[in-house]
């Protein structure tokens, strides 16, 4: 396991916990920042020994967004395109694309492009002090990181375009009424319910985790019938693995099935 100066992973069992920690910065995101987590991501990702991912933030908020005090020295020369499609665009798509679930949990703000690192997770857990903030309005900016493309799937366009001109500020509450979140806990309990579920969800089978998210991932994008063929090509992975022939014998048998992930 590498060490990191702004990022943080820890191990429960078959869980691994991936940390924003910058908690003096209210974990914004600055260039050692970015250049760290990828290479975390990346280590957890490729760890078959890790069954699912909870992203969360050290200390009171899982992330303000981009750190505005770590503009570059050449500001000429300067392309947000490329520092938003070259290093945190790779991130998100570790995430995106990850062939095992991440569980944002998120605590306090969550905000700008601290935003689009909570929705892309699979699932969320939110304490209920903790809310989601498009933040750019404020100064004269757009959603970026993807978070638009998780807003108007989520919200519809009205809503998503709402929240964004408004800069409402949306509390963990609406969230879990509005489809933002899975959960809401009590602050104080937001890892250990996090973990909790996700050690739940880690005894689940991983061929079934891994390819019903990347269905779901497809889905969003397709017709129904390049749906119905996408997922008979991943059901004929799964029903042909070992673990399914496992989780036969293992419901013959009344016993709780032993998953390999092949």
């Amino acid at each position: 396991m590498a060490n990191y100066a702004t990022v943080k992973v820890e191990r429960h069992g078959s869980v691994a916990v991936v940390s924003l920690n910058r908690p003096d910065k209210l974990n914004s995101f600055d260039a050692v920042l970015r250049r760290e987590l990828l290479p975390a991501v990346r280590e957890v990702n490729d760890d078959d020994s890790v069954r699912v991912v909870v992203l969360t933030g050290a200390g009171r908020a899982f992330s303000a967004g981009a750190d505005l005090g770590d503009m570059p020295e050449d500001r000429t020369n300067f392309r947000v395109e490329d520092q938003l499609n070259c290093e945190y665009k790779p991130i998100l798509m570790e995430i995106f694309e990850a062939p095992k679930p991440w569980i944002s949990a998120i605590n306090g703000a969550c905000a700008g492009i601290g935003s689009a690192f909570g929705m892309v997770c699979d699932l969320t857990v939110m304490a209920d002090d903790a809310y989601l903030y498009q933040a750019f309005a404020a100064i004269s900016l757009v959603p970026d990181g993807g978070a638009t493309w998780h807003l108007v799937r989520t919200l519809g366009r009205k809503r998503a375009y709402e929240v964004i001109v408004t800069g409402e500020k949306i509390r963990a509450d609406k969230c879990l009424d509005w489809g933002l979140c899975n959960r809401v806990v009590p602050a104080d309990k937001l890892l250990e319910d996090t973990l909790a579920w996700a050690a739940e969800i880690a005894g689940k089978a991983p061929l079934s985790l891994r390819y019903a998210k990347q269905a779901l991932n497809a889905a969003i994008e397709e017709s129904v019938g390049d749906t119905i063929t996408k997922e008979a090509k991943l059901q004929h992975i799964c029903i042909t693995s070992q673990d399914a022939q496992e989780g036969v014998v293992a419901f013959i048998q009344k016993r709780a099935p032993v998953w390999q992930g092949r």
